[in-house]
Parts: C-alpha cells; structure tokens; sequence
C-alpha cells in the first residue's frame, strides 16, 4: 500500500475535523481591513464562542499565530508523516507477503470443506424423504390403534354390562342384604337397564343367553328385598321401639332397596309402599292415643258453664267446693296470671305424663294442648322428611298421618265442645299461631291444612264463650248481683281481670276484631255497674261506688303489664269525671252555704250595685267557716278513708276536695275586701296559709 494517499487520507480527515475557515470565513488576520457593513460582529462573535471549547482554536487565539502559517506547518506534518508511513509499509513487505501466503492456503481448505458439507446437504435430503415417509406410516398405525383402542373400550364395556359375573349370583342368591348386598343390586340394577334400554344389546346374540339369567336374578331380588324390608317394618310395630332411630339408623341404610322395587318390581313397590303406610298409620295412631289418655289424667278443669262474668258468686257454688286448688283454680277463669308463661316454652319439648302423674302434678288444657300439638308437629316433621328421603314421596306422609290425625282431631273436638275457657281458648289460638311459623320456619308444609283447620275450630268457639261472658253481664240480675257495699264489685274485677288478659294476648298480633269485643264487653259491664250503682239509695253512695269500680279496673288493667287500650283510656275519663262530682257533694256535705253563697253571687266586675252582697250576708259564712272548718276537713278525711279501698286513690281525692274548698273560701275572702264595712270580719277570716297548711297535713300523713 503506498504511503502517499495514506497521509493524503490523514491529512483530509484532519482538514473535515477542523477546518478554521468554515468558522471564520474569508477573515484576513494579518489585515486590519474593517468588515463590509452587511457583516455582523454579533455573527462572529458567536461563531467564536462556539468554538471557545476546541483545542485547537483556543490554542491558535492564545498564541496569537496567523492561519496561513498555522495550515503550512499543518501541510509539513502531514507531508512527514507520509514519508514515516511508506517506510512502514517497506519495512513490513515480509509480513505481507507470508499473509498472503497463509489467505491462499485458508481459501483451498474452506474449498475441500465446501466439498464435504455439499455431500452432507445430499444426504441429509434423502434422509429427510425417508423420515416423511416414515412420519406418515407412523400417523397412518397411530389412527389404526385408536380405532382399535376404542372398539376394544365399547366390546369391553358391553361384555362387562351383559356378562353376569358368577360371584354377582352368589350374592343376590345366597348373600345377607348387607352394604356388599346394596353394591351388588345397584350393579344388577344398571344390567338390567342396559338390556333394555339400549338397542344395539337387543341385536346382539349375547342377550339370548344373558336375559334369562338376569331375569332370574332380578326375581330373586326383588323377592328378597321384599320379605327383608317388611320384616323391618314389623319392627316398628314392636312396644317401647324408637321409631325415629329405627328409621335412620336402619331403614335409611337400605333405602336403594326401595329405588329397585319402584325402577323394576313397581307392584311389589306398592305392596312395600302400603305395608309401611298400615304400618306407621296404626303404631303412630296407637301412641298418639296412648299419649293423649296419659295427658287426660293430668288435667285441671278451670271453667266450667257458670264460670261466667255477669253470674252471681253463689250461684257458682265455689265457696263450697273441695280444697285450695279448687278456690286457685277458680281464681284463673278470669286472670291470665302465670298462665302465659306457656307461649314462653313454645319450644320446649313435650311432657311425659307418667313423670308429671308421679308428681301430683295438674295442668291447665292449653298446657297440654301445647304439648300435643308439639309431639304432633315434631313427630310429622320427622315423618314427612323420612317418607322423602326414604320413598321419594312427599305424599305419602298424608296416608300415614290420616290416622293420627283423626285420634287427635277426636279428642280435640270432644275438649272443645266442652271448654269454657276463653282465656284459654286465646292461649291455644297463639299456640298454634306459634307453631305455625315453627313449620314455617323448617320449610314443612304437610300440617299446614291441619293447622288451618284447628284455628278455624278454635276461633268460633271462642266467640260463643266470649258471647256468653257478654250475654252473662246483660242479662245480669241486678237484685241477686247488688251488695250494700260500696267497694269493688266481684263482677268488675271479673272484667278488668278478663279483659287484661286479653288485652296482653293481643299486644303482639293486633287483632282488630278482638278489640271489637273488647269494646261491646266494655259497654255491658259499663251499663250493669251503672244499674248496681243505682240500688244505692244516695248519690253519694253511688258516685262513691263507681269511683272505686273504675279505680279498680283501671288498676289491674296497668299491672297487666300492658297497655289497656281503649277501655284504660275510657275509665281514666270516667274516673275523672266522677271524683269532681264526689268532690262536690262531699264539700256540699260539709259547706253547703258556703258553696252555694259563691255559685249564687256574679262575678264582682259584672256584678251591679244591688247584686253586691252586704256584711249581713256574708258575716254569718265567715264566721261558720272559722268556728269549723278544721273539724268538717278532719270529717272530710275520715269519709275518705272509709269509702274508698285505694288509699292513693282517696288521697288524690281529698286534695282535689280541699283545693276545691280553698278556691271557694277563696272567693268569699276576696268578697269581703269588696264590701263596705267587711274589714270588721277581718278578724273571723282564716287566713289562706292557714288551710294550706292543713292540706299538706292531710296530704303526709294519708
């Protein structure tokens, strides 16, 4: 390679590094020529910092050297560095010369190995050809085995489907029904449904010699299920058996015996569905028997035909009957008392009437209502769940139950023709309301209608009491009835007593036509306590006599723990309007001049000049009131307390009646100021402290 166009190559790449007149143009350094005016200094002033940061530059400004020196020394370099290179290249022809060399030979070997790989290439061609051809005998004996793979899963599944396997017919001939039993009948079971559903098996000549041997076998089965199940219905007949466990532990175990008979023996299926229907109907209605004469042994009457409101206390004849029970007993025909502790125990479990009848003990009907609807309800939950599981049939729980039922229904039917027991009548209403959202709850319809039909027979019957309780008190007798006593009547705590307690029974459901009731009873006894007040021959007395009445009911209506409704709210109004008129006859009693002196005289702004009164008129009032008046409050107080039995009752009373007797003197104080001359009774007044202060007496010490 020649030196010469190397330095001419390393001196033109020098020049395209740098070349000092692109950046300053045609600039004379060694001429102080000024620049043309189209020229801009700013122009060069700003190539210049351009290239403040170039070496070379900065080198040449520094030094102060003109261009056309600095490109001669540049051109000398470059000229020496030439001469330096071609001696280079002399000195280093050997070396060139043996590279050459060495190229040559690498050329003629990479020939031979072109050679070689061409003859590769070939070979691997037609090994390429072979294995396609073999790639594809591959794919053609992959498609064969798949085929053959698939004939040979069908074949298999068919011979295993229609064969009938030798230890299979010791089973179902010889075996014990046992969990191997159930295996070997469910397999027994898809061999039959495999001959005659599919109808490749009904061509085949197999099916010739195999359905016969099936047919025998399915025979045998069935003959087999049979007597083994009905045996075990049998047992459930047996005294003292838990049928519930019987049923789950046992029965439930084998129920695929039951899904045979009805997929391949459905006559023998209905002659197990009925056996078990005749069965469960008779031991169910055997123990719901059983169970109802245990209960009748622990019953307490409560109410009987007489036990009535309006009825007189000795026509009863309960003072007569026999032991405290009786008198405790009595005293819950009308109170509900602890009575509804029974809605409390919804849930408890039923009672055992042999353990009750060793303690002695009795219990209201609704208790033992109570007891027999939740044997009843638990009792057909279980049933009804069990005929599901176990038949697959919801509907076979109304044959099994029509019996039980029916014993029930009977004893009911016969209680309640005879029961006079409203209050009750009402507990077994709620009863059954609560055992209907129980059934609700577990999602059990199958004593829906039987819960229906009980409420709709309780209902009426509870109206024909409630009517006779109404009838009782309007066609009360009110001579018989009448007591020369000013205290509660027994017919009024009767009522308030009856009525709260059905007033507590409807809090929670707000039945509109209960209240109803409520209200026509309340008018009855309202009119029958108004003719018994009457029979007393003062209106004092019977002002007196309605008070403590209407005191009374309002009293045990609060303590009933509920509001009293309507009929609380009407006697609180009465109450009130009866002790102002007592309040007034009491004071009449004591200052009846008094009082009617200020009911007589006008009002003093609207009175004329003869209207006013004079000294004489008022000097005599003045003066009996000052000489008695502790004495007539004193008397005011003893009649209070010996006319009404509610001691809070006849405080609120006198305190009404001696405010009263203090707004009346009141006015006939402030009538002596206005007279002409009344300060000379200055003297007999009693001062307005004075009798304020006896009614705080009286008010402490009540």
């Amino acid at each position: 390679m020649d030196a010469a166009p190397a330095a001419a190559e390393a001196h033109d790449g020098q020049r395209e590094r740098f070349d000092l007149g692109v950046l300053v143009g045609d600039l004379a350094l060694d001429e102080d020529v000024a620049s043309d005016e189209d020229e801009s200094l700013e122009g060069l002033r700003q190539e210049l910092d351009d290239c403040k940061d170039d070496e070379e530059v900065a080198n040449i400004l520094a030094n102060g050297i003109k261009l056309r020196d600095y490109t001669k020394g540049v051109e000398n370099n470059i000229r020496q560095i030439e001469l330096d290179s071609i001696q280079d290249y002399i000195g280093e022809s050997e070396n060139l010369v043996s590279l050459h060399d060495q190229i040559r030979d690498c050329d003629n070997i990479l020939s031979q190995m072109e050679t070689v790989l061409t003859g590769f290439q070939t070979e691997i061609g037609s090994i390429s050809s072979e294995i396609k051809v073999l790639q594809e005998k591959s794919m053609d004996m992959g498609l064969k085995l798949k085929n053959r793979k698939a004939a040979e899963s069908k074949l298999s599944k068919f011979v295993e489907d229609i064969i009938v396997p030798p230890r299979m017919i010791d089973i179902i001939v010889d075996g014990e029904v046992n969990d191997e039993y159930m295996k070997t009948l469910e397999t027994l079971s898809r061999k039959i449904k495999f001959i005659e559903v599919d109808a490749m098996v009904k061509s085949s000549k197999a099916l010739k010699d195999v359905q016969p041997e099936v047919e025998r076998l399915r025979q045998k089965a069935v003959s087999k299920i049979f007597e083994f199940v009905i045996q075990k219905f049998y047992a459930l007949r047996k005294p003292k058996t838990n049928i519930q466990i019987l049923q789950q532990s046992v029965l439930l175990k084998y129920k695929y015996t039951i899904v045979f008979l009805k997929e391949h023996a459905k006559e023998i299926y209905a002659e197990v569905r009925a056996a078990y229907i005749d069965t469960m109907n008779k031991v169910l209605s055997a123990h719901f028997r059983a169970y109802i004469q245990a209960l009748e042994k622990l019953q307490l009457d409560i109410a009987t035909s007489t036990d009535l409101l309006g009825v007189e206390t000795r026509s009863t004849g309960f003072l007569f009957s026999m032991g405290k029970e009786s008198l405790k007993t009595r005293s819950s025909v009308f109170a509900l008392g602890e009575r509804i502790n029974i809605l409390k125990e919804i849930d408890q479990p039923a009672l055992i009437p042999h353990i009750a009848e060793a303690k002695s003990q009795k219990y209201p009907y609704e208790v033992l209502f109570r007891s027999l609807q939740k044997l009843l309800i638990d009792t057909a939950t279980s049933e009804y769940l069990f005929s599901d599981d176990f038949f697959g049939e919801e509907s076979l729980f109304n044959d099994i139950f029509a019996g039980p039922i029916q014993v029930v229904d009977e004893h009911f039917n016969a209680v309640l023709l005879n029961c006079y027991d409203a209050i009750g009548i009402m507990l077994m209403i709620r009863i059954i309301h609560q055992h209907q959202l129980i059934m609700f709850k577990r999602r059990i319809p199958c004593l829906d209608s039987y819960l229906d039909k009980v409420n709709l027979s309780l209902w009426p019957r509870f109206k024909m009491v409630f009517d006779l309780h109404l009838n009782s008190l309007r066609n009360a007798n009110v001579k018989t009835l009448w007591e020369d006593d000013v205290h509660p009547h027994y017919v009024m705590r009767r009522y308030a007593e009856f009525t709260a307690s059905l007033v507590h029974l409807n809090v929670e459901y707000g039945d509109g036509q209960l209240d109803l009731n409520l209200e026509r009873l309340r008018m009855a006894v309202e009119e029958l306590l108004v003719k018994l007040a009457k029979m007393f021959p003062k209106q004092k007395l019977q002002t007196v006599f309605l008070i403590n009445n209407y005191d009374l009911t309002i009293s045990i209506l609060k303590e009933a723990g509920t509001e009293g409704g309507k009929a609380q709210v009407h006697f609180e109004e009465v109450l009130k309007s009866n002790i102002s008129v007592y309040v007034e006859e009491l004071l009449l009693e004591h200052f009846s001049d008094l009082i009617k002196f200020v009911k007589s005289r006008p009002s003093e702004d609207t009175a004329s000049s003869s209207d006013k009164a004079s000294v004489s008129d008022v000097e005599p009032l003045v003066k009996d009131f000052a000489g008695r008046w502790k004495a007539a409050i004193e008397l005011m107080h003893k009649d209070v307390i010996t006319s009404f039995s509610n001691f809070l009752c006849g405080m609120e009373i006198l305190k009404a009646a001696l405010t009263q007797l203090l707004l009346y003197y009141t006015r006939i104080t402030e009538c002596v100021k206005k007279i002409n001359g009344g300060s000379a009774l200055n003297k007999d007044l009693v001062s307005i402290s004075s009798i304020l202060y006896e009614i705080k007496k009286y008010s402490r010490t009540f």
